[in-house]
């Protein structure tokens, strides 16, 4: 995802594959996925993918390199898929912010099913986080630095459809482990 994400800085594809309501909704459905791999400039990008290892750092136990890959393919799309839906007014969106709430909250999801006390308060910190950005904004210094007005609804959405995949997936094991205790 870095090197996608650094390579689509550097080139001029943005008209192309950037999320724009208008044009998905005329067909071009890889904006749904593609407009999180978008940056509005350096400081974007450069914060967005610190954002990205960190939070893989963070909960690494949690990941292997395919699971990780679905997991992140998966939080595009359904980040793009609950901007549509749910925000109409939101006219256009660049950036991985809203993939990196859902991978955060993915793993605070783990961390409390695997036993870690930290994963609750994880998971009650991004929580209060985006429930403040909902209710007050986003800062005015991350604004300025990123030249754009923070998409919070991409934060709402990617920490809801972090906690959905990762309920999914455990629910999926559970039932799994189920099948074959029984047989």
């Amino acid at each position: 995802m870095s090197i996608l994400s650094v390579t689509l800085y550097f080139t001029n594809l943005a008209p192309t594959l950037a999320y724009q309501r208008e044009l998905i909704l005329d067909g071009q459905w890889w904006r749904l996925v593609t407009g999180n791999l978008l940056h509005t400039n350096l400081w974007h990008l450069v914060m967005n993918l610190a954002g990205m290892w960190v939070i893989v750092a963070l909960h690494e136990q949690h990941y292997r390199l395919k699971a990780l890959s679905l997991l992140l393919v998966c939080l595009c799309l359904l980040q793009g898929l609950g901007l549509l839906i749910f925000y109409p007014a939101l006219i256009g969106y660049v950036g991985l912010s809203g993939v990196l709430h859902g991978l955060f909250a993915y793993g605070a999801v783990f961390d409390i099913r695997d036993g870690y006390k930290s994963g609750y308060l994880l998971l009650l910190g991004i929580i209060a986080k985006v429930a403040y950005e909902q209710y007050f904004g986003a800062s005015v210094e991350v604004t300025a630095l990123i030249d754009a007005r923070v998409a919070t609804e991409a934060h709402l959405i990617g920490m809801l459809t972090g906690m959905s995949c990762a309920l999914i997936v455990i629910a999926s094991k559970v039932i799994f482990a189920t099948r074959v205790t029984a047989k």
